[in-house]
């Protein structure tokens, strides 16, 4: 078996690429085909821990979830993750190979490259039909030279490319055609048709511009796809702070923007959840009374635990916590409420120890080796069914660990729960998408009686949905016909 592959980029990031994937991946499904999600190279800090113990970035575990398939680090085989403004974290294959800045990593593209044909190479051995998504935009022309992520990927596997733009950005058929205009005349060619994404309204008030970008590119329009409200899927990297509609009396819940925050995708059930309130606090806001704390994870915990004292956040979490608030550490959130953090290697920065919140006896070594691993058990707070998944280069040890926060599958403890009560940390992301945990952790940050929501259907209904209009409003016959296959699948 050897699958066909279709790619899309965006004229922007964050133009719709990883929704329209997700969609089409969920679609194909349907129709009977054997589909993967497919990233050759990510930038992001939101991740998660694939079923054969590598690290992929968390859209295309959504992707894989859309296409009803274990994701593997074969669908993101390069993987960076920004610890500074000049340089980031690079992992191939679902492992971390060190830190790099961007000129030097624009130098192992030769060897990412590789690793990205290898990849999409094992999955065209497995599946029917390989989904692609882009990475920014193609016309970066800048970094044209050794591309991996856009056209220099479809060029390698001669695929071809469908381009989606943002209409609420304004401009969409400036970005498309200009887009277009900026690849080369190869380049181009492969480009099979235009999406347009985010519409609102009438949309027999946008086909006088449709049929123009028509003629004038020569390139059909194969699809545009409403704005959907309220959707609810994993965003990639960027955050949504846009509140949920809580009713009243809602647990007030409060998480600071840090900024080099990872995996804020921990949140989105709390975000959805009808009687949870969360709010995001970003730097020189006030963070408002709270009922719950939550320190996120991070890629950078020491520089982002300066971040926090440089707009006074301890001062406020003293006042919150003598006041009965409850404080949550999830993973660096978790170690900077210790008293140390460690970095001898300078594996996040500079090498050295800062001095944590010291609300928990516990200190942190960031060590060599990251620690990725899929895991459940149970909370200690009446023992309710816990599942997660671990990605970090720290290991805490302390007194504050013999009160754990949750006893796991594999006979580790984890985390820690304060003396008093008031304070929990644990190194579980996606902590809040098992239904009894959220419940627990729900009623233990002062709600009286929070209800039970199971993430993971949310989010299938959310596929659902997405899929219903991409058939809806998609020219899936032409994708079919890009692809080559029919309804059941590969054309021979």
């Amino acid at each position: 078996m050897t699958a066909k592959t279709l790619m899309v980029q965006g004229t922007t990031s964050d133009a719709g690429k990883s929704t329209l994937v997700t969609g089409l991946c969920r679609v194909l499904k349907r129709r009977g085909f054997a589909v993967a999600p497919f990233k050759p190279q990510n930038m992001a800090l939101n991740s998660a821990v694939t079923v054969d113990g590598g690290e992929i970035g968390r859209a295309q575990a959504l992707q894989a979830q859309a296409a009803g398939v274990d994701p593997t680090t074969d669908m993101n085989p390069i993987l960076l993750k920004p610890n500074t403004d000049l340089g980031a974290q690079v992992i191939v294959h679902g492992r971390a190979v060190g830190n790099m800045p961007a000129a030097e990593y624009h130098k192992y593209k030769s060897v990412a490259r590789q690793a990205v044909l290898e990849s999409h190479g094992r999955l065209a051995a497995r599946y029917e039909v390989i989904v692609t998504e882009g990475a920014g935009s193609p016309a970066e022309i800048n970094l044209r030279e050794g591309d991996i992520a856009n056209m220099g990927f479809a060029e390698a596997i001669d695929c071809p490319v469908v381009l989606v733009a943002d209409i609420e950005r304004g401009g969409v058929f400036a970005h498309l055609v200009g887009t277009l205009a900026l690849l080369s005349s190869s380049e181009q060619a492969r480009v099979a048709g235009f999406v347009i994404n985010r519409f609102r309204g009438d949309v027999s008030l946008l086909e006088p511009g449709l049929r123009w970008l028509e003629r004038h590119t020569g390139k059909p329009v194969l699809g545009v796809l409403p704005y959907l409200h309220g959707l609810n899927l994993d965003a990639e990297d960027a955050i949504n702070r846009e509140r949920g509609a809580a009713r009243e009396g809602a647990l007030r819940v409060i998480v600071p923007v840090l900024p080099r925050i990872s995996n804020h995708t921990d949140f989105e059930p709390l975000r959805h959840h009808p009687q949870v309130d969360l709010q995001y606090v970003g730097p020189a806001e006030t963070p408002p009374p709270a009922d719950l704390v939550i320190l996120p994870g991070s890629k950078s915990v020491r520089s982002d635990l300066e971040w926090l004292r440089r707009y006074d956040w301890p001062r406020y979490l003293e006042r919150h916590l003598r006041y009965g608030g409850k404080v949550m550490g999830i993973c660096g959130g978790l170690q900077m409420l210790g008293r140390v953090i460690d970095d001898p290697l300078g594996l996040e920065g500079p090498r050295g120890e800062s001095a944590g919140l010291r609300w928990l006896e516990l200190e942190t070594t960031l060590e060599a080796e990251k620690q990725l691993r899929n895991t459940a058990g149970v909370l200690t707070l009446g023992g309710a069914a816990v599942r997660g998944y671990e990605i970090h280069a720290g290991v805490s040890r302390g007194t504050a660990l013999k009160k754990p926060s949750a006893l796991l599958e594999d006979d580790r403890p984890d985390g820690a729960v304060s003396e008093d009560g008031k304070i929990l940390g644990t190194y579980l992301h996606g902590i809040f998408d098992a239904p009894e945990a959220c419940t627990a952790l729900l009623r233990w940050a002062g709600l009286s009686d929070p209800k039970t929501i199971d993430y993971f259907v949310v989010r299938e209904q959310a596929i659902e949905r997405l899929a219903d209009s991409v058939e809806s409003h998609l020219d899936m016959q032409a994708v079919l016909r890009l692809l080559q296959v029919e309804a059941a699948g590969v054309l021979t």
